[in-house]
Formats: structure tokens, C-alpha cells, sequence
């Protein structure tokens, strides 16, 4: 189809988990994997709604990122399960657009709501005398909205500039999802902005949130290096497991994924299925472990289940 002098395809056709044995078991593994992370995000959305010990700023963190999960887990996984179950591997232009920006603007909170949550506890070990001073319900919640609104406009950015290219021969797009780069690459006319932006991205997303949390967490080991008792130490660790893991179940294996592309050869059906696990698990874990590693929403679940 031509639009001025761009030529835009009617549909794309995603290519992904092409000729794998027996994958329609992982399909099923996905649709567990998603009615889970819905009723498990669901769960602990409702905790920290019903329970007013949680109406505090912390969770006000915790909630946004069980709702970004949430999200984030719909935008992607039905459309999957629609696409490669049934068989329906064609979608429309418009609608690639929009899933891609839905999938990466929901991946993107996940991350800067990990980089607040750092903040949280890096003000808590920090400077504890101050942190109901700083750390407040209005502070959180301008920089929630502020990590929402620069994200939003950023990923309508990527997706517009996807309009701008020319989709003169493939239309396949070799991923389980409108991806931006493996769309992007199908164009037959000058892409450099989206390769610029497609850097800034990689940058915004993953490197300056990890940079910073690793950066909070410097401190907090130079904090804690000065605390003489040792209990003291171990019970201040104690606030930050939940934290780490959800860190390392949502940066490690994206880093693992890539620097495996870089150094060696993959294979890209092996390439897509941990891109698919990377996107689609840490909704999953992310409220088990809160329920299981946090005290007071363990004890917030047990005031609920007295009623």
C-alpha cells in the first residue's frame, strides 16, 4: 500500500517458533505461565488495595509493578497464543504498531519501577533517621508518573518512526512479536533513526536502570560496611532479597540472551524461546516471591484470611 512515499504494507507475518517439535506444548506452557501471572498479580494487587497497613509508599511501588505485570502480560501473551496456536501468524499494520508499543512500554515500566524500588531501599539503609521524610507518597508517586509519561511518549516515538520506513519485499517478521529491530531491518529505505532510537532504547530500558541499581547498591554495601553489629546487617539485607531477585529474574537472562549472540552462535529458534521466557516469567515470580519473601505482606495475607 503507498502512503506519500512510503510504502506500507496491509499485514506483517510473524515468524517466530518456526519448525519446532512439539511446541504446542510450550504454547500451553505460556497460557498456564499467563493465567498465573493474572491471578497472582491480581491476588497481591488486592492485598495491598484491602489491607491499609500497605497504603504506604513502598507498596505503592510494589502495586505499580504488580499492575505493570498485569498489563504487560496481556499485551503479549494472548496475541502470542492467537498468532502461533491458531495458526493466525498474519496482523495487520496498524495493530503491529500497537502491539509493539504496548509489550515494550510495559517492559520498560518494569524496569524503572525496579530502579525506584532500588531508590526505596537505598533511602531506607541509607539515611534511615530521613526516610519518612523523603521517601513520601506525593515523591513516589511524581516519579512513577514521570518514569510513565517520559516511557509512553518515548515508545510512541519508536513506533512513529517505524511509519516512516518502506516495507518493499519480506514482510516477515523473524520474532514471536512485532519487535521493533526485526521490523525496522525489513525496510528498504534509509533506517538509521530507528537504529539510533532502537540504541536509545536498549539504553533507556536496560543499561541506565541496571547502572543505577547497581549504583544503590554500592551504597548500601558502603552503608552497611560501617554497621558494627552484624544482626544489624543481615536484617537490613533481609529488606533487599526480594528486591535482588525480582532484579535478577528480570535483567539476567535478557543480558544472558544477548551476550550469547554476541559470542557465540545461537541458534534463533533457541534465541526466540529465551527472549519469549525472559518477556513473559518474571510477571509470574515477581508476586510469589513478594508474597513469600516480604513479612508484612505475608502477615497482611494472614489478617485477610482471619476476616
Amino acid at each position: 500500500m503507498f502512503n506519500s512515499s512510503f510504502v506500507r504494507p496491509a499485514k506483517f507475518y510473524l515468524g517466530g517458533f518456526y519448525n519446532i517439535p512439539h511446541v504446542k506444548y510450550y504454547y500451553v506452557f505460556l497460557c498456564f505461565v499467563y493465567i498465573m501471572a493474572v491471578l497472582g498479580n491480581g491476588f497481591l494487587l488486592s492485598v495491598i488495595y484491602m489491607v491499609k497497613t500497605l497504603h504506604s509508599p513502598k507498596y505503592i511501588i510494589v502495586f505499580n509493578l504488580a499492575f505493570t505485570d498485569l498489563c504487560g502480560s496481556t499485551a503479549l501473551i494472548p496475541k502470542l497464543l492467537d498468532s502461533f496456536l491458531f495458526n493466525r501468524r498474519y496482523i495487520v499494520y496498524e495493530a503491529c504498531l500497537a502491539y509493539m508499543f504496548f509489550v515494550l512500554l510495559f517492559g520498560g515500566i518494569q524496569a524503572w519501577t525496579l530502579v525506584t524500588m532500588a531508590y526505596d531501599r537505598v533511602i531506607a539503609i541509607c539515611f534511615p533517621l530521613r526516610y519518612h521524610s523523603i521517601v513520601t507518597t506525593k515523591s513516589v508517586a511524581v516519579i512513577l508518573l514521570c518514569s510513565w509519561m517520559f516511557l509512553v511518549c518515548f515508545m510512541a516515538t519508536l513506533a512513529g518512526f517505524i511509519d516512516r520506513l518502506s516495507f518493499c519485499s519480506s514482510i516477515e517478521i523473524k520474532s514471536f512479536f512485532c519487535d521493533h529491530g526485526p521490523i525496522y531491518q525489513l525496510a528498504c529505505n534509509d533506517k538509521s533513526h530507528s537504529y539510533i532510537l532502537a540504541t536509545i532504547a536498549l539504553i533507556v530500558v536496560m543499561c541506565i536502570p541496571l547502572i543505577l541499581i547497581v549504583g544503590s547498591y554500592v551504597c548500601i554495601s558502603i552503608t552497611l560496611s560501617r554497621t558494627i553489629s552484624r544482626e544489624e546487617r543481615l536484617r537490613a539485607l533481609e529488606t533487599c532479597t526480594s528486591h535482588l531477585i525480582l532484579v535478577a529474574i528480570f535483567f539476567l537472562p535478557f543480558l544472558g540472551t544477548n551476550v550469547a549472540v554476541l559470542t557465540s552462535y545461537i541458534h534463533p529458534n533457541a534465541r526466540i524461546i529465551n527472549s519469549s521466557l525472559t518477556l513473559t516469567v518474571p510477571p509470574l515470580l515477581n508476586p510469589i516471591i513478594y508474597s513469600l519473601k516480604t513479612e508484612e505482606v505475608r502477615n497482611a495475607i494472614k489478617k485477610l484470611c482471619r476476616r
